[in-house]
This record gives structure tokens, sequence and C-alpha cells, in this order.
């Protein structure tokens, strides 16, 4: 016989919060929607492992969906399905709602640029005969993290004549790999007195290439030319067209399912992929929506998101505009009237490093999607702070349609912080939130997420976008 509840139990039943793991209360059928639905993610994680590559991914995958080119002078019928691709490394996705954007649109705004290494302009030299690049590092890594680990080369050269070319190297079985050499235990100890920031320093994150000489009898830094004579064979470039190239060295590490139950995802560039694919999938899974569908993929958010194909530039801003022209109406009230969900990540929390989050306040695997009020840092620099009212509409439309999340921040007060792309959105005076995926190790070389989660959030999207 089930025991009788007492009344502080039905009180706290009623009355309290709770943090509860997702997966309880999921039927074994909700279980396996999600597994498979990550089995797409990892398919993209595998495919797209730069902005670049995954604009290119994004749009083949929406024109075989129906997505067109967006021109601004051709009237479009609720349905129609288009994108607007921005210089290759952002790009938008909208599909035309039954009221337009009478009263506003529906966004939501990811980024699709990750930790990782750079080529500096002149990158290539040759030391006690062998071959390096010089790399400068993007966004916020522990550079200590980033040795002896496999990369992979991506990118775009633009050559002298004007021609582009692609390159991606390290990902297929028999292309080379490249590294980050480290001493050995039984030299480094001048090097184990430095601080863990400072195990590794910038200047030293440099890319061993190659170690054969070119066959010659006499010259100077002949593994250097060998290099070079491999690269303008496969590729016509010499070594002036590094300057105008776009390189990226990003972990060769697989796509892998984590723990003997499979709950997990291991993979470079979770933080925010595994955002932008949600937000991605949720545009292509709309049909004839009532407001206006939005989905912004936007480049240069670890760097503060400036720069034209970030969001602290205006092409959201001016195809809005373009949106409203074509429908008399005026740009700035549509922005007035919008909503955005700004998909970003959380940092979940680490029982092995419990220190740095106030529990209460925290988020974890397997709760589902994270909405995280505000970043910042310290005394809230650097947010947009989400009006109560926005947030509470939020929560409504995520209970009502039994998607699993939870409330989370960036660490304690003084020892959190962070940012994402809601504080610039939030300036064109739209009503934003952050709402994403909880993620451990986050900007590693290998990060991870929960399949519930990601599937969570893709739910959320979803449920946004038919709001």
């Amino acid at each position: 016989m089930a025991k009788e509840q007492s009344q502080a139990e039905l009180l706290s039943e009623k009355l309290s919060a709770k943090n509860e793991h997702f997966c309880k209360a999921m039927s074994d059928e909700e279980v396996k929607k999600a597994d498979e639905y990550c089995e797409g993610y990892k398919d993209f994680l595998r495919r797209a492992k730069t902005e670049r590559e995954c604009v290119e991914y994004m749009i083949a995958r929406a024109q075989s969906q129906g997505f067109t080119a967006y021109d601004s002078k051709k009237p479009y019928a609720p349905g129609d399905r288009v994108y607007l691709n921005n210089r290759g490394k952002s790009v938008i996705f909208a599909v035309m709602g039954k009221k337009g954007v009478s009263e506003g649109a529906r966004i939501v705004a990811s980024h699709i640029d990750s930790p990782r290494l750079d080529l500096k302009p002149m990158p290539l030299y040759e030391d006690s005969e062998l071959g390096y690049f010089k790399t400068h590092y993007y966004g916020g890594i522990k550079k200590y993290q980033w040795v002896t680990v496999p990369l992979s080369l991506h990118g775009v050269v633009i050559r002298g004549d004007g021609e582009s070319v692609k390159v991606n190297i390290g990902e297929d079985p028999g292309d080379p790999q490249f590294v980050i050499t480290d001493l050995l235990p039984h030299l480094d100890k001048e090097q184990g007195k430095r601080t863990l920031l400072e195990g590794i320093k910038g200047e030293e994150l440099n890319i061993l290439i190659g170690s054969r000489p070119f066959k010659s009898d006499s010259g100077s830094d002949l593994v250097k030319l060998n290099i070079l004579k491999i690269l303008n064979e496969k590729y016509g470039i010499v070594e002036k067209d590094f300057i105008s190239a776009e390189l990226e060295l990003v972990p060769a590490l697989p796509v892998s399912d984590i723990g003997f139950d499979r709950s997990l995802i291991g993979a470079y560039g979770h933080d925010d992929r595994v955002c932008a694919y949600p937000a991605f999938t949720a545009a292509m899974a709309s049909e004839e929506p009532e407001h206006t569908v939005v989905a912004v993929l936007s480049d240069k958010e670890e760097i503060g998101s400036d720069g034209n194909t970030g969001l602290n530039s205006s092409y959201l801003k001016y195809f809005i505009y373009d949106l409203a022209e074509a429908e008399g109406l005026r740009g700035r009230d549509v922005l007035s009237m919008s909503e955005c969900l700004s998909a970003d990540v959380n940092a979940g929390f680490d029982p092995t490093f419990p220190s740095v989050h106030d529990k209460l306040n925290c988020c974890n695997l397997n709760h589902g999607a994270v909405i995280t009020k505000y970043t910042g840092a310290r005394g809230k620099s650097g947010t947009s702070d989400a009006s109560a009212e926005f947030v509470g509409k939020i929560r409504r439309m995520l209970d009502a349609a039994h998607v699993s999340w939870q409330i989370g921040e960036l660490g304690k007060v003084d020892e959190g912080g962070g940012g994402t792309v809601a504080m610039y959105i939030a300036n064109l005076n739209v009503d934003v939130v952050d709402l994403g995926v909880p993620v451990l190790s986050m900007h590693a070389p290998y990060e991870i997420v929960a399949k519930t989660d990601v599937y969570s959030t893709y739910r959320a999207c979803f449920e946004f976008f038919r709001s």
C-alpha cells in the first residue's frame, strides 16, 4: 500500500523548485528520439569544424529542403524558405510566417566559431632542421591543453592570381596530421615552475609540420623549401599566399559516444555548434509558422562578435529591415516587437571541481536545456540581463510543451563570467534570453555534452519558432 504523504511533503511538492534528472522522466521512446537526433548532430560535427564549413554544410542541407538565396527585391509568401550567406562565414535562414513580420520575428541566434589556433600571416619557418607553423590562438583557451594533440588544418587561401583554394588536411584516413610538442618530464624542471596558465606560452604554440629536406647539395632552410614545394604542387600556392589566407588548426579527434551507456558525446566544437545545430534544424522543421522564423548562425563570438560576420555588425539588422520594408513596415518597429533566444552553452556542473559553482544556481548534464538569465562577469558587466516578463513567457512556453529545462549561471559571482551574442541582439531593442546546452570541459580541444540536453535544446528552439 502506498505511503500517505505528509502535509509538509504535499506543500513542498506544490511550492518547492526541483532540479530533476531529465532521463528519469523520459519515456524509452523519448530517449530513443534524443539518441537518433544526436546521430545527425554527430555527423554535423564531423563535417563542419570551422565556421566556413558550417555555412557550407547548412546551406547545402537547406537547399535540399527548399531554401533559396534571399532576394530583397522579390516578394515572398507564407511558408517560403530563404537563406542569406554573409561572406561564407555567417548565415541566416528564414521561413516566412503567416503574419509576416507585422508582429515581429521569432529569432534564434547562435554562433558557429569555436576556439582554435590560427596561422600567423607569415607562419612557415625552419629551426634545427624541423619545419613549423607559427600560430595565434583564437578565443579563450587553456594553452597547455593544446599540446601533443593531433591537429588538422582547415581553411582557405586566396592566391596571388585571385583564385580561392580550399584546404582540409588531417581529417580523412591516410591524411597527415600536425602537432605541438612538449617537454618530457625528465627535462621540465624550469617549465614546472611556471603557473598552470603559463605552462605553455602563446609563442610556444608552434606546429610541427615536417622534417625532410629538399634534395640539394647546398642551400639553407631546405626542410622549409621542401614543404613549400609540396604545398605548391598540391595547391599552387607560394609563401606570400599565406598573407591572404584564413587557415585554422583544430583538433583531429573523433566524435565519439562517451560512457558505457553512450549517454554523452565527446567532440571538438560543442561550443557553440551544439546550439547552432538545434537552431538550424528547428528552422528546417518549420513549415508555415505564424510569425516569420529567423535562425542566425554567426561568426566571431569567441573574440567579441566584432567584424562584419559577427553579430556586433549590422547584417542581421539589415535583413530584418529588408523584411519589414517588403511589408511596408519600419524595421525598428519590427525589431521592437521581435523576440529572440540567444542559443549558447553554459558550464555544466563538474563534481571534480565543485568550488567554482553555486550549486543552487548551476546547471547539470541531463537536466535539459539551460536558461541563463544573464551572463557577464562579477557585477553583471557585459550582459543584457533578460527581463522577468520575457523569462516568464519562455518558462510558460517550455512547460506547456513539456520541454525539460533548468536555470543556470556561469559560475560563482566573483569567479565566473562570460559573454554571448545576447547583448548585441538586445541592443536592437529585442527581448532576448540565453538558452542552450550544459557543457563539460568547455573551450578544451575535447568537450562533453549529454544527448538529452541537445535534444531538449532542439525542442525548445522548435517550440519557440512556432509560438
